[in-house]
């Protein structure tokens, strides 16, 4: 018999943790889960934001918590964790939304490639990629002890097609793909096949990290850079976030209780378009 629809998108009970909770994408994922009923931890480096966003969820009718998190800290992760257990039980869904790129790690023509500093390139790959691991790590071993769980983690266009001037972020969020593959499989064979991870790889949504790329300070006009991206995506316009929350809610739900070790493009079209 088939489950109705609404069943699938019922959250009631669960508790769901969100990395990098109060970014652009990660803030309207926390609103969306606890308006379906989720427990929501939301976990970020910015208390204050994070503090402000849990009192907007708790004023509307959700429950959410907020905790002072720093993904590429295991003790500051094993904290929170053991915070969130006491707070809420144990953890049904772990979103990995903390990411971002830097004006440092980025090439332009006052800087070029041969002089990105080794610290912002390593920023930018620790936050993207080990800030996925570690956190998949701590709240992941909780989900192998209990025999299921859902991880989704955040991936990008880069993954598919290396963007120009941003060589650390592009390789990170590869390695984010990669490694999501790589723990479908390794849950799946060694703990329980009812613990499933996949990604949802935005296509191109102007964020704080990539204004600057996109949208001239001065005139407020796109830039050469930007008018190039809507001119390769058939859609003709860049993402907002209530675009990925469709598939968000698809991937953490028994809706997909089939699928595992796949990246899901949100991109308008950008993927499928050879130029011509």
């Amino acid at each position: 018999m088939v489950k109705p629809i609404d069943e699938f998108y019922d959250f009631s009970g669960s508790t769901a943790v969100i990395t990098g909770g109060t970014g652009f994408l990660g803030a309207e994922m926390c609103k969306t889960l606890a308006a379906l009923g989720a427990k929501v931890a939301i976990l970020d480096i910015n208390l204050e934001k994070t503090k402000l966003l849990a009192s907007e969820i708790n004023a509307a009718g959700g429950t959410a918590a907020a905790f002072d998190c720093n993904v590429l800290s295991r003790e500051s992760i094993e904290g929170v964790a053991q915070e969130i257990d006491s707070s809420f039980g144990t953890v049904d869904i772990l979103i990995n939304a903390a990411g971002g790129n830097k004006p440092q790690a980025t090439t332009s023509d006052a800087l070029s490639f041969f002089d990105l500093p080794m610290d912002a390139l390593r920023w930018v790959f620790d936050l993207n990629l080990l800030g996925t691991i570690l956190p998949s790590q701590i709240f992941g071993k909780g989900m192998a002890q209990r025999n299921s769980g859902t991880i989704l983690n955040i991936s990008s266009m880069n993954a598919f097609r290396p963007l120009t001037r941003i060589p650390a972020y592009s390789a990170a969020k590869a390695g984010v793909s990669n490694f999501t593959q790589w723990l479908a499989v390794h849950l799946a064979q060694e703990y329980s096949p009812n613990i499933r991870v996949n990604a949802i790889a935005p296509g191109f949504f102007i964020t704080d990290q990539n204004r600057f790329l996109l949208i001239d300070a001065e005139s407020g006009e796109l830039t050469d850079r930007g008018r190039t991206i809507l001119g390769h995506t058939p859609m003709n316009r860049f993402g907002v976030p209530e675009d990925l929350l469709g598939t968000m809610l698809w991937l953490v739900s028994p809706a997909s209780a089939f699928v595992t070790g796949i990246v899901v493009p949100v991109d308008g079209g950008f993927s499928a378009f050879s130029g011509v």
